[in-house]
């Protein structure tokens, strides 16, 4: 889905900056980030022909890197003349202007950059809007070199188009216009989203989030659970626009499954802010599922990063939360079956090949229906509005017809009990050893 096909080559160098403070992490930590950071300049179709690692001791205001990086760097640029270099580290707008005109070309920093990714990404206007917004409030800090137009319709925002150079001071206040009106915009799509879930929780169907680091698998997951056809690459912030549909458990259970865009270390504050109201699905849902990829050396570290940003969002802790180890098609055959063999909540699955979906559904089932009730109801066979009533508001675990009555087995949340009753009353009879 490249954006610019004309373009035949757009070189960029690769940066990783790694603090010596982080002493105690390996070198294949370090490595491994310059891995993300090369992975994600390639995720805006540019063709990185330099990458490297910049020990840093001491931050340098000006520059963030010492003079001889920096000279080190101004030779390779003159070499390779790239369209950009990629700092893999937060950049002042001082350092930026700075590096700049050290090495003769656009830098861009990890924010920048993944901004960029974003905006060429989503699909939906809610998702332009939000990586619009984010844009906006990354740029609000800076100098404006950069931008060129504010209603522009495009997928990137402005870090790799022409210089744009304006006054500051007007391009500050329609900025700041523009921002004003793209959150009273989002508000409307949170209070839309709000106004969803509260009639999600009328019918009601649980919902169960995915959510993990970017590339885990979360979209080819949601594909084979669901049989869509969400995107699903292996490729860096795949999916950007939430995407929800309905599965059916094995034991009758709906639910509503959703997939979310994927996290990454060192998150941009702009980009969480902005897709909160995305996000809020997550907050909302009844069981959050973390996929990880059980095939990447940086499996734990990125189970950290996901579980920072989850707090960030301000998920509480005891929110229930069921692991997916996903990839194992890539793992060794008797690491995979051992991992397969596992119970409890973490689950081992392939998403490439169905492997331990079956257990993984099951386990969806067991965390959506915690706490439900189970109560037997007896209705005439003729009662048609009672029936239809039961089938929609109740999970019909077992159903004997006999003599014109209808004996129903039902699973119910705790807050449609009322209903039921007020409904029919002496009819039904609560099972209270099917509690939980």
């Amino acid at each position: 889905m490249a954006k610019h096909p004309s373009v035949q080559s757009r070189a960029a160098l690769v940066l990783h900056v790694e603090p010596k403070s982080r002493q105690a992490r390996t070198l294949r930590d370090a490595e491994a980030r310059l891995e993300e950071a090369v992975g994600l300049t390639a995720a805006i179709h540019l063709d990185v022909v330099w990458s490297g690692i910049a020990p840093l001791a001491r931050a340098i205001p000006a520059t963030l890197l010492g003079s001889g990086k920096v000279e080190e760097i101004a030779a390779l640029a003159r070499a390779h003349q790239p369209e950009i270099v990629m700092v893999n580290a937060a950049l002042s707008p001082v350092q930026q202007r700075n590096l700049e005109k050290a090495w003769g070309t656009k830098v861009l920093d990890r924010t920048a950059l993944i901004l960029e990714i974003f905006g060429e990404r989503a699909q939906t206007r809610e998702g332009r809007l939000q990586v619009e917004l984010a844009h906006l409030s990354y740029q609000r800090s800076r100098l404006v070199r950069s931008w060129t137009h504010l209603e522009r319709q495009r997928g990137g925002f402005g870090f790799l188009g022409g210089p744009g150079e304006s006054q500051i001071e007007s391009d500050r206040r329609l900025i700041a216009e523009r921002i004003v009106r793209i959150k009273a915009e989002l508000e409307k799509v949170k209070r839309t989203r709000a106004l969803g879930r509260s009639a999600r929780k009328k019918v009601p169907f649980p919902v169960v989030a995915l959510v993990g680091y970017t590339n885990a698998g979360k979209s080819t997951l949601f594909n084979r659970l669901t049989e869509s056809g969400v995107l699903a690459k292996d490729l860096l912030f795949a999916t950007l626009d939430p995407t929800m549909r309905g599965v059916k458990l094995p034991k009758g259970t709906r639910i509503i499954l959703s997939d979310t865009v994927g996290f990454i270390s060192d998150l941009p504050t702009e980009l969480i802010a902005a897709f909160r109201a995305t996000l809020e699905e997550v907050l909302a849902a009844d069981v959050i599922v973390h996929v990880r990829d059980a095939a990447h050396d940086e499996t734990e570290a990125q189970k950290a990063d996901v579980l920072k940003v989850l707090e960030e969002l301000g998920v509480p802790p005891d929110r229930p939360m069921l692991e997916v180890l996903n990839k194992i098609d890539l793992l060794e055959p008797d690491q995979a079956a051992g991992l397969l063999a596992r119970r409890g909540q973490t689950i081992a699955v392939s998403a490439l090949t169905g492997a331990g979906v079956p257990a993984l559904l099951d386990a969806f089932e067991a965390g959506v229906t915690r706490g439900n009730i189970t109560l037997s109801l007896k209705l005439d066979a003729a009662d048609g509005g009672a029936l239809a009533f039961a089938y929609r508001h109740a999970q019909v675990l077992e159903r004997r017809d006999r003599a014109g009555k209808i004996s129903l087995s039902l699973r119910i949340h705790p807050d449609d009990l009322g209903r039921f009753q007020n409904r029919f009353a002496e009819k039904i009879m609560l099972d209270q050893t099917a509690m939980g």
